[in-house]
């Protein structure tokens, strides 16, 4: 009997401790209360990881609103840009007597970057698929998290508030099959008042990889009408260009899952399409500040094992300096030609909702346009 009993409470402890190890726990990437001094201002705070286990992200749960953050950026670092509990790690110079700043200026990173997740517009939660984990700590580069925050609202601030806004995110112990990873393309450039133009960018995938899209994530300012992303395989007649993902990035901005199965491999192109108009009567650049515009398209990816792409952003100068038709590895014909225009819902704004004012609703409903090649331009 007594042998019985030890049995039982033995495959009971083991019952415990396999249970243990695959829960999922949440872990809380807040700011510690900060406090904005200047619309615009981009602080950072940084959470140490363990090194002696990696942690599975599977979920990511905003806990903010768009009246408090403009946007949200986590990154994964090797060293985080400063040792400071929050700092200041955006691109502007509200002063040039730093004594008067609350909090000490450095970059987000000092060494190992990697773009984790983003979120704008009170977009909703985003869950990983199955077996799919963004792995971090341990043996991994990535000994930290950091929180940044993208402020452009000062008034609970100004009534003597702090901010905690950030992500939950839910974490398990256990390793998954496939590996995460965010690919982002950017550009450069500007647009001219009363003007709609296109902001463009490809790189080629030269590392031995193959990678699977299952997210995509659009990010503009005012002036974005549509945001494009597309997988280029081939060369001249034969090539062919599959959507990634198209979105209005005026709506709620996480990441929304791919509609087609699309497999990126080493002599692929990636590339990326934003168009934008301008109503205004002066020029916008992009930049990052609210005023400023911005042309982004994140790709999140799987793929088998651990090895993700070393080379994850892909630039370009943007207009008037670099169009696509400057590349002649990609054939403009082939570019689908829904690529500047508004998706439906669930991607784009209902009927008779517009989102940029009446011509979000005229991109969204007129025919196919009439495209030309002019001066290096794409003219509607």
């Amino acid at each position: 009997m007594t042998n019985f009993l030890s049995v039982i409470i033995s495959l009971s402890s083991l019952i415990l401790l396999i249970t243990a190890k695959d829960a999922s726990n949440t872990m809380d990437i807040l700011m510690p209360d900060a406090r904005a001094e200047h619309v615009d201002d981009y602080l950072c705070t940084a959470f140490k990881m363990n090194e002696n286990q990696a942690t599975y992200i599977t979920a990511f749960n905003p806990s903010a609103t768009s009246k408090d953050a403009h946007h949200i950026l986590l990154f994964g670092c090797s060293e985080p840009g400063s040792d400071d509990e929050i700092w200041n790690c955006g691109e502007m110079s509200h002063t040039n007597d730093h004594s008067k700043q609350k909090y000490r200026n450095g970059p987000t990173c000092k060494s190992g970057t990697t773009i984790i997740y983003a979120w704008a517009l009170d977009a909703d939660k985003t869950e990983l698929p199955k077996d799919v984990a963004f792995k971090v700590g341990g043996s991994t580069s990535i000994k930290h998290l950091v929180l940044q925050v993208h402020y452009a609202n000062l008034e609970k601030f100004e009534a003597g508030e702090t901010d905690r806004s950030g992500l939950v995110l839910t974490t398990s112990p256990k390793p998954t099959p496939k590996r995460a990873g965010v690919f982002l393309l950017l550009t450069g450039g500007y647009i001219n008042e009363h003007t709609e133009e296109v902001f463009e960018v490809a790189c080629e995938i030269e590392q031995d990889i193959v990678m699977h899209p299952f997210a995509f994530r659009t990010h503009a300012h005012k002036l974005g009408l549509v945001n494009s992303g597309y997988r280029v395989r081939g060369d001249g007649d034969d090539q062919e260009w599959t959507e990634i993902g198209r979105r209005s990035p005026q709506l709620p901005q996480m990441f929304y899952p791919t509609e087609n199965d699309v497999t990126i491999k080493q002599g692929d192109r990636v590339a990326a399409v934003c168009t934008m108009f301008n109503s205004q009567s002066h020029t916008v650049e992009i930049g990052s500040t609210g005023n400023d515009e911005m042309c982004n398209f994140y790709m999140m990816y799987w793929v088998d094992g651990d090895h993700l792409l070393e080379d994850d952003v892909c630039t370009s100068a943007g207009p008037p300096s670099y169009y696509f038709a400057h590349d002649r590895s990609l054939n403009i014909d082939k570019i689908p030609a829904d690529a500047f225009r508004i998706p439906p819902p669930p991607n784009g704004p209902a009927p008779g909702e517009p989102v940029q004012g009446g011509h979000h609703m005229m991109m969204q409903h007129k025919t196919k346009p009439h495209r030309r090649y002019y001066r290096q331009q794409y003219v509607f």
